[in-house]
C-alpha cells in the first residue's frame, strides 16, 4: 500500500527493487554504526491470535508470481507487504476489536469515513486506487520507522495527525473498509519508506521468524505460524449464501427447511488437501458423506455439503455434522457442529 499521508495514497507497490532494497537494509544493519535501532513492536490489534483473530496473510517473500510468506507457506499473495490480522466474522466487527499502536510515536495521516463494505458486493469496480487501504492510520516512529492500519471501521478513528500516542494506544477498531473482503487489519511497518516484514526484516526467513524480528518477544510468541485452519462453520436452509452465512443470517433449520447444509470457512487450503462431510440424524444413522479433493492452494476455502428435505420433512432430534480436512493422510483442520431439530406444533 502507498504511504499514508495527511491526504494519503496508501496503496504501497512492491517491485523489481525488493531484492536490492533487502541487500540494502541488511547493509545498513551490520555497517551502519549510527543505524538507530527499530522499535519493539506490540500486537496492532487486541485479540488473542489463533483463538478469536487470526493472521490470514503475511508478507509476501516470493521472487515471482505467487505468495510466499516467511514460513515458506502459501499465507501470502504476490505483492503483499502487509501481516494482516483477520476476525472470525462480521459478528466480532459489529462488536468491536480495537486497534492500537504497536509502538511510540506521532500520527503522521489518517482517514476515516470510507464505508465498511466487501469488495464483491461494493457496486461499481473494486476499488484498486487511492482509497484501497480504507480508513487508516500512519504513526511515525522516527529514524526513518513508521507503521501503518489499514481497512479500519467507519467512524472509528479516535486520534488526529500530529498527536503523540504510546504502545498500545487505541486508533480506531477493526473494519471491512477499502479493497477488502472480510474484516482486518492490515498492519505495514516500512523503514525509510521501504516495507519490510515485521517477522522477518532482512528477508532471510530461512521458513522461520529471524532473530532480528521486530515483535517483542513475549508477542512473537503469541503469533505461531498457523498454516490452516477454520474461521467459521454453521448450519444453513440452502447452499449458501457466503455473504448471509458469515454474517450470521442463517436462521436455525426447522423441521421444514427445504434442505439440510453445513458449511465451513478454512483459511490456508493447499492443493491435494482432502475434505470429507459427514451428517448424521438423530438415530446416528449417516445421511450422507462427502468428499473432495482440493485443486489448488487457496487462502480461503469455502466448502459446504447437504441433503435436500424427505417428504416427510426433518425428524425431530440431534443432528451432527463433521468436517475433516486432511494434507498428505494427516487431519489438519477438524470441527463438528449439532443441529437439534423439534417438531412445529
Amino acid at each position: 500500500m502507498r504511504h499514508l499521508k495527511t491526504e494519503p495514497h496508501p496503496l504501497q507497490e512492491r517491485g523489481r527493487c525488493q531484492i536490492l532494497w533487502q541487500l540494502l537494509f541488511i547493509a545498513l544493519l551490520c555497517c551502519q554504526p549510527a543505524f538507530a535501532a527499530p522499535p519493539a513492536l506490540e500486537l496492532p490489534v487486541r485479540c488473542l491470535p489463533g483463538q478469536d483473530c487470526f493472521i490470514q496473510n503475511y508478507f509476501d517473500h516470493g521472487p515471482g508470481s505467487g505468495g510466499v510468506d516467511y514460513a515458506c507457506g502459501h499465507l501470502s499473495y504476490d505483492g503483499h507487504t502487509g501481516t494482516d490480522f483477520r476476525l472470525l466474522g462480521m459478528e466480532a466487527m459489529h462488536q468491536g476489536v480495537a486497534v492500537v499502536a504497536v509502538a511510540s510515536g506521532v500520527v503522521a495521516g489518517l482517514r476515516d469515513g470510507e464505508p465498511d463494505i466487501p469488495v464483491m458486493i461494493r457496486p461499481g469496480e473494486p476499488d484498486s486506487g487511492k482509497h484501497a487501504a480504507g480508513n487508516a492510520v500512519r504513526i511515525d516512529h522516527g529514524d526513518g520507522w513508521e507503521t501503518q492500519y489499514s481497512h479500519m471501521r467507519k467512524g472509528s478513528v479516535v486520534v488526529y495527525v500530529g498527536q503523540q500516542v504510546r504502545a498500545g494506544d487505541q486508533l480506531g477498531m477493526v473494519g471491512l473498509s477499502g479493497n477488502t473482503a472480510f474484516p482486518h487489519v492490515d498492519f505495514t511497518v516500512r523503514y525509510r519508506g521501504h516495507a519490510v516484514d515485521p517477522f522477518a526484516p532482512s528477508g532471510e526467513s530461512n521458513c522461520a521468524a529471524s532473530a532480528d524480528s521486530l515483535w517483542k518477544p513475549e508477542v512473537l510468541d503469541t503469533l505461531r505460524y498457523i498454516p490452516t485452519g477454520i474461521l467459521l462453520a454453521g448450519w444453513a436452509n440452502e447452499t449458501p449464501d457466503w455473504n448471509k452465512a458469515r454474517n450470521g443470517e442463517y436462521p436455525t433449520p426447522g423441521n421444514d427447511a427445504a434442505a439440510l447444509v453445513f458449511w465451513v470457512e478454512v483459511f490456508g487450503v493447499q492443493a491435494g488437501d482432502r475434505q470429507t462431510f459427514e451428517m448424521f440424524g438423530p438415530q446416528g444413522e449417516r445421511l450422507l458423506t462427502s468428499k473432495t479433493v482440493i485443486p489448488s492452494n487457496k487462502a480461503i476455502w469455502l466448502g459446504y455439503a447437504g441433503k435436500p428435505r424427505p417428504p416427510q420433512g426433518w425428524a425431530a432430534g440431534a443432528y451432527r455434522a463433521e468436517y475433516r480436512l486432511e494434507r498428505n493422510g494427516i487431519p489438519v483442520a477438524t470441527t463438528m457442529h449439532h443441529l437439534e431439530i423439534r417438531l412445529k406444533h
